[in-house]
């Protein structure tokens, strides 16, 4: 089905075609004409499955029909658990409303800056974008007033509950009025999301993707058995070996996404670390110059990856597994999007094999496993 058959504006048709976007994805196809109808919507899909646009897009078209809000009486909120995801969900709303007869202003605010210029800031904005922490300092600082809110979203649902959001949220929730549509996101449907569902959501419409077999086959998968003392001399090989100019890199702490990212520029590699450990300007800087092709690596935990939307990137490397299953997908999904392909590496130490094998298993798909013993990795 065309984006022309869901309900959109003509002002937005223009600015998808523009953009390239030729056919919705699943979830957007399900959710637009439902939120344009004013449905609660509980949206299960993995991360990279168009869930952004598919609230973005109705949101932008529902607001034109309605009369401004009070100055710092948004109208619509969106919740989400990250600086990175909160400013890319704002540039896609800055994007498209670019596109109307009257422009909506958005805006995102987060912590890890100083909250002055974002109260200033917040003159006149009718789509706030928000993580919770900083929202409720707003609130509290009266810079912003939750009273009018007629449609509240909450993007990555799983990840705000994982990180402890909930008496954030609880209290967020308290300040709205009663009467509002409820847009809820989330790539798992854990306990937590569906207790939070009971409470929000009014007999909503379930959206459920499955991740397409057909995703994860166009990336092609890789592992590398490797004892501990050779995997940074392996990691850099295979860079350099394989002239990988777009590589992200996935460590599961600050600490090792520190140290590879160091390792890696003494061996004359341009590279990154990106983690809630940084300043929100580095982070930016990094993010920025890795989406421009201008650094090589991006070192990146499992949070900080929340961020990163790159339709072409063409390479993933796991330094260290995941815990589970579903964020290997998660992170190996950042590539062999739009329909290209990707490539996807897991370095495997001795003590990592039977956590893959786990992976592999729930995956439903095998990888193919080299071993690295007789690579020549001197001078890497």
């Amino acid at each position: 089905m065309p984006f022309t058959k869901l309900g959109l504006s003509p002002f937005l048709i223009k600015a998808l075609t523009a953009q390239k976007y030729e056919q919705p994805y699943p979830i957007q196809e399900a959710a637009i004409p439902a939120i344009l109808k004013g449905k609660d919507i509980l949206g299960i899909a993995q991360t990279g499955s168009g869930k952004t646009a598919s609230y973005v897009l109705p949101i932008l078209q529902k607001l034109q029909k309605q009369a401004p809000s009070k100055n710092r009486h948004v109208a619509a909120l969106i919740l989400v658990p990250t600086r990175e995801l909160a400013i890319q969900v704002n540039d896609v709303f800055s994007l498209f409303g670019s596109a109307m007869p009257e422009r909506v202003k958005s805006f995102a605010v987060y912590g890890g800056v100083s909250i002055n210029p974002q109260m200033i800031k917040l003159q006149g904005v009718e789509i706030l974008v928000a993580t919770p922490g900083r929202l409720i300092e707003l609130v509290e600082s009266k810079a912003v007033h939750l009273s009018d809110v007629k449609i509240l979203v909450l993007d990555e649902a799983d990840k705000m509950l994982n990180l402890g959001f909930r008496e954030e949220m609880n209290r967020i929730f308290s300040l709205l009025p009663k009467k509002r549509q409820n847009l809820l996101f989330s790539a798992t449907l854990s306990d937590d999301v569906n207790n939070i569902n009971e409470i929000l959501l009014h007999d909503p419409l379930t959206i459920k993707i499955e991740a397409e077999e057909n995703t994860i086959d166009l990336i092609s998968q890789l592992g590398y058995f490797v004892s501990p003392e050779r995997k940074g001399p392996l990691l850099r090989y295979l860079i350099k070996h394989g002239g990988m100019q777009q590589v992200l890199v996935f460590t599961s702490s600050v600490f090792q996404a520190d140290l590879v990212a160091d390792k890696l520029r003494i061996n004359d590699i341009k590279a990154s670390a990106i983690h809630s450990k940084k300043s929100q300007g580095a982070r930016e800087e990094a993010l920025n110059k890795f989406k421009a092709g201008k650094l090589r690596v991006l070192v990146a935990t499992d949070l900080m990856a929340r961020g990163i939307d790159i339709k072409f990137l063409p390479h993933v490397i796991n330094y260290e597994l995941p815990r589970s299953p579903k964020d290997y997908i998660h992170r190996i999904g950042r590539t062999g999007r739009a329909e290209s392909p990707g490539e996807a590496i897991s370095l495997i130490c001795p003590e990592d094999q039977h956590h893959f094998k786990i992976i592999q298993k729930k995956m439903g798909k095998w990888v193919t496993m080299i071993d690295s013993k007789d690579l020549d990795l001197h001078g890497y």
